[in-house]
């Protein structure tokens, strides 16, 4: 047996294993997955955008007028119309003076971080941020600190005993746990210190905050000078931005490996999270709506016994420890038409294994209820 197969082994012992499914259709709340029906609660595509025809009509009509393909990156010939209009709408969207369009949102932290902090320098995060922002301190050769989970107390004690400059990193809404940073207290802290801030609101913008402009809108480019978002969640679309200063922008486009060396995004993509942007900040009853089934689904946990972490946002988590056990309960339900993915090591910290639900802004009170259903029936 080689040493692949005695590691993939121990990963299925420890139901650590993962495994791909095959979805067939548009994307929406009813999904065909490996050829059944089932009601899915474990997207990200929070307005439901993924799927409406306004987006794909766009898409289409720009692939049939801009071709297929980019054909080079950024800085060689790839920089087209499309690319040039969307970033300029999404400086609007997020009230910065300029953005600049990535392919996803890894590569915009991995980019961002390593252009603005190296040798010398320190990258200071929240424990719980996703994997992109801390493979970007990782790969920048900055000193690494974390603090503790949206704890401003602690991270001021760090940068209080941290010498040279510093980078401050979160997550604006964390993705496995569904809280919001506290960004006014990280903010002022950062002023405080000199410390830049850096914020990835992937599950805020679109999803939360007034027009959907995420969890950062109260915050202009003083409190949060460097802001990344995705197009793939709530916008329902690809790709991914940095917003932000004029410099910073062109500090990036001197400097940010993953953006220099990469093929542009087909412009056709970069022509649908146009009228994505468009649709998110004008149709605010799918905020509202959103809004309606966290409480349902929140109020009917509750009266379940169920302990679900505290969140406001689409994503809900339910603690359940021991990775098997989550892969259990996720069968349980997928058994009863339902999909729910079981999150495990090292998405999330060992021992906290989980039930993530996310909801959108096309699923109806009924699906909720019956998913609330079958979760009365869970094993305990």
């Amino acid at each position: 047996m080689s040493e692949l197969t005695a590691a993939l082994r121990r990963r299925q012992a420890e139901g650590l294993y993962r495994s791909r499914r095959t979805v067939t259709g548009v994307p929406g709340p009813e999904l065909e997955v490996d050829g059944r029906h089932l009601l899915a609660f474990c997207s990200n595509d929070y307005l439901g955008l993924a799927g409406d025809p306004r987006i794909a009509a766009a898409l289409a009509a720009a692939a049939t007028r801009c071709g297929s393909g980019s054909g080079a990156a950024h800085l060689v010939c790839g920089h087209h119309a499309e690319h040039a209009a969307l970033e300029r709408e999404l400086a609007t969207f997020t009230g910065r003076p300029r953005a600049l369009l990535f392919s996803t949102g890894y590569m915009a932290n991995l980019g961002t971080i390593a252009a603005l902090a190296g040798r010398g320098d320190s990258v200071i995060g929240d424990r719980l941020n996703h994997a992109s922002l801390i493979d970007g301190a990782r790969l920048s050769g900055a000193r690494i600190q974390r603090y503790r989970h949206a704890d401003p107390a602690d991270l001021a004690a760090q940068l209080e005993r941290t010498p040279g400059r510093s980078l401050v990193i979160t997550d604006g809404v964390f993705s496995m746990d569904g809280d919001v940073a506290p960004l006014a207290e990280l903010a002022a802290i950062c002023r405080e210190h000199d410390a830049r801030l850096l914020v990835d609101d992937a599950h805020g913008l679109g999803a939360t905050g007034p027009e959907g402009r995420g969890s950062t809108a109260p915050y202009g480019l003083d409190d949060v000078p460097l802001l990344v978002g995705t197009l793939g969640k709530a916008f329902g679309t690809f790709g991914a931005f940095v917003a932000g200063s004029e410099e910073l922008i062109e500090t990036l486009i001197q400097q940010a490996r993953p953006y220099i060396y990469t093929t542009a995004l087909p412009p056709a993509v970069a022509a649908a999270p146009r009228v994505s942007l468009r649709i998110a900040a004008d149709e605010e009853w799918r905020r509202d709506r959103l809004a309606v089934l966290i409480r349902r689904f929140r109020d009917g946990a509750e009266r379940l016994g169920l302990d679900l972490l505290p969140s406001s946002t689409p994503i809900q988590a339910l603690l359940l420890g021991d990775a098997n056990r989550a892969l259990a309960a996720s069968q349980f339900l997928e058994e009863r038409g339902l999909l729910v993915t079981a999150i495990r090591p090292p998405t999330v910290p060992a021992g906290t294994a989980r039930l993530r639900f996310t909801l959108s802004a096309t699923h109806d009170e009924a699906q909720v209820d019956r998913l609330l259903a079958a979760l009365e029936a869970l094993p305990r």
